[in-house]
C-alpha cells in the first residue's frame, strides 16, 4: 500500500503533521479536539478531525469516472486516456461541476493566478482561462523578452510563446486587459513523480500552492462523488 502525505493541517497538533509529512501504509494518526489535518494518498484525500484515533489503510474505492477525471488532471502531455490512480471497476458517476471554474489540468498555467509554477514539460506549458467568452489579448514578459498571447473567443487554452520567451527557471509577469501584472514563477521539474502523494510533496517542497490546491480539490470532489469524502 502507498503510503500518505500531509497537504494541510490545523491545530493544537498541526506542528506534529507539516504539509510534506510522509504517513507510511497503516499509521494511526492520534488527534486533539480542533484539530483538522488534510492527507492525500492514490485512494484520494481524507481529511482527519479530532480528537479521535484514525488508520490511513489507503484503501481505493474510486470507480472509472473518477480514475479517468483525476488520470486527465495528472497527464503532462494531454487528456489521459489511462489511470495512474488504481481504478477499480464500478457505474460510472457524475462528478458536479464546481462553483469556480478549475483548470482541467494541474500542468496548465491558470492566466488569473500568480505565484510559483511546476512545470513538468516546458515544451509543452500551457495558458488556461475560465472565461472564454470573448477575445483577450496578455502580455507576457520575462528577463530581457516579452511576448502577446492573443486569446480568440472561445478558445481557453494558448501554448507558452516558445518563440519570443523560452521557456526557463525564473520570475515572468503576465498583464492583462486590466493593467493588473501578475507575476509567476516557474519551477522547471527535472522529473515528474508517478504517485500522487509523492506529487503532493514535490508541489509543496518547490511552493506550488496553486497546484497544490487543485490537485486536492480535485481529487477531494471525485471522492465526494464516489461517497468516499469527508472526515474520517
Amino acid at each position: 500500500m502507498a503510503q500518505s502525505m500531509v497537504v494541510r493541517s490545523v491545530g493544537p497538533s498541526a506542528a506534529q503533521f507539516p504539509a510534506g509529512k510522509k504517513l507510511p501504509a497503516n499509521t494511526k494518526v492520534v488527534l486533539k479536539a480542533s484539530d483538522k489535518v488534510t492527507v492525500l494518498d492514490k485512494a484520494g484525500t481524507r481529511v482527519l478531525s479530532g480528537p479521535g484515533t484514525f488508520t490511513l489503510d489507503g484503501t481505493v474505492k474510486r470507480d472509472q469516472t473518477q480514475s479517468t477525471q483525476i488520470a486527465s488532471l495528472l497527464a503532462t502531455g494531454g487528456p489521459a486516456t489511462r489511470s495512474r490512480t488504481g481504478a477499480v471497476r464500478g457505474a460510472p458517476a457524475k462528478v458536479a461541476a464546481p462553483a469556480t471554474p478549475r483548470s482541467p489540468n494541474l500542468w496548465f498555467i491558470d492566466a488569473s493566478q500568480s505565484g510559483k509554477f511546476c512545470v513538468a514539460e516546458p515544451a509543452r506549458l500551457m495558458f488556461w482561462r475560465a472565461k472564454v467568452d470573448q477575445d483577450v489579448q496578455l502580455k507576457l514578459a520575462g528577463t530581457g523578452a516579452s511576448a502577446t498571447i492573443d486569446w480568440k473567443k472561445g478558445s481557453g487554452n494558448r501554448l507558452w510563446p516558445m518563440a519570443e520567451l523560452p521557456v526557463a527557471p525564473g520570475s515572468y509577469t503576465l498583464t492583462g486587459p486590466d493593467g493588473v501584472a501578475r507575476k509567476i514563477d516557474l519551477v522547471v521539474l527535472p522529473s515528474v513523480p508517478a504517485e500522487v502523494d509523492e506529487l503532493a510533496g514535490t508541489l509543496i517542497e518547490n511552493g506550488c500552492e496553486n497546484q497544490l490546491g487543485l490537485l486536492v480539490e480535485t481529487m477531494a470532489a471525485a471522492d465526494q462523488a464516489s461517497g468516499t469524502s469527508g472526515d474520517r
